[in-house]
């Protein structure tokens, strides 16, 4: 067993050398090398899927205020109007009508009549007093007090002057591009019909230019007192950056009869 340990002894490994190894000490530190390359691509990487992800977050906020806007505000538009043109037809249903001018005892805050433009295919508009905001974004149209005072149709002239969105909030006026020259436009009272026949368009206006509102509106080759009406909202679709304007001038008037039968331009 002593020899057969000593010979172990003797030919097992030579003992370490205290002579350092050339290649050993030319060899690279690959390890550290690759560790060093891949912080700077985590870092951008991450900065990356960072910025991806906010990109994402963005579109899918956007894409609720179209929705909002574009949609939901015309569904909550509708239901306004509804509520508050069914208020008018009940209210006119309870009362007598009046004989001429406008109706018996209207209220402009609840609504004078209705606007029809059948090209727009937009059905049947409430029209009340004033044309700010708030009010048009109930789905309804508005005629102007300000800056230009806006005479009614049952005034012997003058300019009925009205405004109402062309998107979002109901958009009455979305279709305004589809009216030509020669289509009708009624506008329904308790009473009576008034039927007007447009004769222009404006395609594009600044929304600073007023004079498409005079009573006499010289813009649309007017030159004379008459009775005339005027739409008007913003322009292209989805701005609000200018006006689109369409005249019409009244051609006849009908009165309304028990069954409120319209005009031949509505039926």
């Amino acid at each position: 067993m002593a020899a057969n340990t000593g010979h172990e002894e003797q030919t097992g490994a030579p003992p370490p050398s205290s002579e350092p190894d050339p290649a050993a000490a030319q060899a690279p530190a690959p390890v550290r090398v690759q560790v060093r390359g891949r912080r700077p691509r985590g870092r951008v990487a991450a900065a990356v899927s960072v910025f991806g992800e906010l990109l994402i977050t963005a579109g899918v906020v956007l894409g609720l205020f179209v929705v909002y806007s574009l949609w939901w505000t015309n569904v909550l538009a509708d239901r306004a109007a509804g509520k508050q043109s069914d208020d008018v037809r009940h209210n006119w249903a309870r009362e007598a009508t009046g004989g001429g001018g406008g109706p018996k005892s209207f209220d402009a805050a609840d609504g004078i009549g209705f606007l029809h433009v059948p090209a727009m295919d937009s059905g049947e508009v409430l029209v009340k007093k004033g044309t700010n905001t708030s009010l048009l974004n109930d789905g309804v149209a508005g005629y102007y007090t300000d800056p230009v005072k806006s005479a009614l149709p049952w005034d012997e002239q003058g300019n009925f002057t009205l405004a109402a969105h062309r998107d979002g909030h109901g958009a009455r006026f979305h279709n305004i591009h589809k009216v030509r020259t020669g289509d009708a436009v009624v506008f329904e009272t308790r009473d009576t019909w008034y039927v007007y026949k447009v004769y222009k368009e404006l395609p594009q206006t600044s929304k600073y230019n007023v004079e498409v509102l005079m009573p006499v509106p010289k813009e649309s080759g007017k030159t004379k007192p008459g009775r005339y009406l005027t739409l008007t909202t913003c322009t292209p679709v989805y701005t609000s950056d200018y006006r689109y304007i369409v005249w019409a001038e009244l051609e006849r008037t009908e009165k309304v009869d028990k069954e409120r039968t319209p005009p031949p331009e509505l039926r």
